[in-house]
């Protein structure tokens, strides 16, 4: 319209873009080497960890005050992005010690505990883990077990939480958690690894995701002292699930990376398999599977850094990045499956990479609020209720 000038900008800045090539360059040089050994061996990637830390990734938007780096959501996305375009288990490592374990701390946590863990966390020193999940309380994250009661001046937590990660590594430092602290009252708490009382369980096996810390947790007559209360008493619920929504935007990053790497790994595939005398990418059939996947991981990348920049600016937020998460997730599942498809028989060898890509793809559609979980969420947000 006449005398109306809109600028919409979807190019990264200087200092993103440099951001980017920096991680990109880290996860291709340290990580890409080993992926597939940390994935056949299950070897939690501590060295290479710590290199990562070494370059401020795991505190990527931690303020600079408290020791972090003081980047904002979209250059934590892009992080994530880059990491799990090689390597989708050191990928939800930092993602999950990140989003899930530090940020409770900083959004929540009074002076004496961000002065006392988030310079630890934020340079790698220790990593933390998030208690959300139960046996008995996945989807339905009202429904904890896990109490806590207050007794001479400490909690005594029982009760117990499943599927978490990075709580039983050699430098895990502490679980954020939910107990309830009365019959209709969820309350926050921080445990650290070595409280007498709370039992780390062996690593659970996985279909993907091999690398990445995964265990039980269990909590008999743990005590903790009563400054360990993380926020307000009777918020926990509430607080833990505004960490998950900023959660989902890296969740959402995660699948746009692993749906990136498997398309590069099918494309270059293509152009050099031969089949009837010629390269597989000249056929159309090839040809519009890469076509389909190039142009949703563009539409991918759009909502994840959409919802990024929303949350940059302080504006509502959870709406777009369960879109982006619900989004990438079945785009990454989608990807990983075509890209098995173009390499043929040797896609379900375990040699090559992308069978880890299709292996690690399918938790995102599960981890984080299900996909039913977002369309819920969005359905709520358009109003459905």
């Amino acid at each position: 319209m006449p005398g109306i000038v809109r600028r919409v900008d979807l190019d990264l800045s200087d200092e993103h873009r440099l951001f980017r090539d920096t991680v990109r360059g880290f996860a291709e040089g340290v990580v890409g080497p080993v992926a597939e050994e940390l994935d056949a061996n299950g070897r939690f990637p501590l060295d290479e960890l710590r290199q990562a830390a070494a370059l401020g990734l795991l505190g990527v938007p931690v303020p600079e005050a408290d020791g972090g780096a003081g980047g904002d959501t979209l250059a934590y996305a892009l992080c994530i992005e880059e990491l799990a375009r090689v390597d989708s288990s050191f990928a939800i490592t930092v993602a999950a010690h990140t989003s899930l374990g530090t940020m409770p701390i900083v959004l929540f946590g009074d002076e004496r505990q961000r002065e006392e863990w988030l310079p630890k966390l934020a340079s790698g020193e220790r990593l933390a883990a998030f208690g959300l999940t139960e046996p008995e309380a996945g989807s339905d994250a009202g429904a904890t077990r896990t109490t806590a009661r207050a007794e001479n001046g400490e909690w005594v937590i029982d009760g117990s939480k499943m599927f978490i990660t990075n709580a039983g590594t050699q430098i895990s430092g502490c679980v954020t958690i939910t107990a309830r602290t009365a019959p209709e009252e969820i309350s926050n708490f921080i445990v650290p690894n070595g409280t007498p009382g709370y039992d780390v369980g062996p690593p659970l096996k996985k279909m993907g995701w091999k690398s990445s810390d995964t265990r039980p947790l269990a909590f008999a007559d743990c005590r903790v002292p009563s400054d360990n209360l993380l926020g307000p008493r009777g918020e926990g619920l509430h607080q833990f699930l505004e960490i998950l929504d900023g959660g989902r935007i890296s969740v959402a990053a995660l699948g746009l990376g692993l749906a990136q790497g498997a398309y590069e790994l099918a494309l270059g595939y293509a152009r050099t398999r031969q089949q009837f005398g010629r390269a597989i990418a000249r056929f159309q059939a090839v040809q519009f599977k890469l076509a389909d996947m190039a142009t949703e991981i563009a539409a991918g990348r759009a909502l994840t850094y959409h919802a990024a920049w929303l949350k940059d600016r302080g504006r509502p937020f959870a709406h777009e990045a369960s879109m982006a998460k619900l989004y990438t997730a079945e785009l990454a599942c989608r990807v990983a499956d075509e890209a098995v498809q173009i390499h043929g028989g040797y896609g379900y060898m375990d040699e090559y990479a992308v069978s880890r890509f299709y292996r690690d793809a399918k938790i995102l559609e599960i981890g984080e609020g299900t996909n039913e979980i977002q369309r819920l969420v969005i359905a709520r947000g358009l109003g459905l209720e």
